[in-house]
């Protein structure tokens, strides 16, 4: 909405100081026409807002301006609520809401406070977008409106349409139930009932969404983060899952581990190597999994997973064989 614009205009201004247009349009999400008619907008409500020419020019406020501020409004309060992270809002569709909502935080609080909050934020990065081996983090989001109006269904307990893309099949409109909607590591997902059974949808599959005015059909309480385990839990044992017995070298168990669905049980050998029995969520899944490792796993369990990698091994050596 253009008034919360116009706030959060202010208050860049007020913590900044002097911005250009470009850089104010850049916060903001607009184009630099739009700061410049929200600048005039401004001037004409009596904010004593002033351009500065040159090279380093740019807009600012006279000093000490201060206006008393427009409460948190609805998707701000809730982006607080939820954002632990800024990928957590982010997945939820409140990423703008969050920024404009610690704009009036941290202009809300005294001038020391305020230094001194903003100075600690700079020594703080939570999840950043790539790890110390530069591997980049691909985050899949669905677009703010679609994300906007599945979140308005969930809060306002109405049935809601969506167009959703499964893996490998085609895009499909149904009615579901919305229960609630969680966030890991960054990703999104709706957990809803359709005809009474469990489903979840992974947001960034969305390709529209539309609430509806009837009442969904759910409990009034949900404990999301038992509900969140037990759709883990079926997915780990349902499907084309394969079990895997391997021995893997301590140092790269991590590595297994993190790219397995489940691990059902672990053992010391003698030689300190680990067996492990894992189970992945198919037979394509379970080969690349224990290919990437190496020589640092050897696959004991099933029989055709030791053919496998070794007929990967053997092409290997054909390809570098110059004899």
């Amino acid at each position: 909405m253009r008034a919360d614009r116009l706030v959060s205009l202010v208050l860049l201004l007020r913590q900044r100081g002097r911005l250009s247009a470009t850089a104010l349009a850049q916060e903001l999400e607009v184009s630099t026409r739009t700061v410049l008619r929200d600048i005039e907008a401004l001037s004409a409500a009596g904010v004593p807002v002033y351009a500065e020419r040159g090279r380093h020019g740019g807009f600012a406020l006279l000093p000490g301006f201060r206006t008393e501020l427009i409460g948190l409004n609805h998707d701000e309060a809730l982006a607080l609520l939820v954002a632990g992270s800024r990928r957590g809002a982010q997945a939820f569709g409140l990423g703008s809401a969050l920024a404009s909502a610690m704009l009036k935080v941290v202009d809300a609080l005294p001038a020391g406070y305020r230094d001194a909050a903003t100075g600690a934020a700079q020594r703080l990065l939570l999840e950043p977008e790539i790890d110390l081996l530069s591997r980049r983090e691909v985050a899949e989001e669905a677009p703010d409106t679609v994300v906007a109006e599945v979140r308005r269904a969930v809060l306002a307990g109405h049935k809601l349409r969506i167009h959703y893309v499964a893996l490998g099949k085609d895009p499909e409109w149904r009615t579901v139930d919305p229960v609630g909607l969680v966030t890991v590591r960054g990703q999104g997902y709706l957990l809803a009932t359709k005809a009474g059974a469990d489903r979840t949808y992974r947001l960034s599959r969305l390709l529209a969404a539309e609430e509806l005015t009837e009442p969904a059909e759910r409990p009034d309480h949900v404990d999301l983060d038992r509900a969140w385990q037990e759709r883990s839990t079926q997915f780990r044992t349902g499907g084309d899952q394969v079990t895997v017995q391997a021995r893997v070298n301590p140092a790269r168990r991590k590595d297994l581990v993190g790219t397995a669905l489940a691990v059902l049980s672990e053992n010391s050998d003698p030689d300190g190597w680990l067996r492990l029995e894992v189970t992945f969520q198919d037979a394509r899944h379970a080969e690349w999994a224990l290919w990437q490792l190496a020589t640092n796993a050897e696959t004991l369990t099933p029989q055709w997973l030791r053919d496998k990698l070794h007929q990967r091994a053997a092409a290997m050596v054909k390809c570098y064989d110059d004899s």
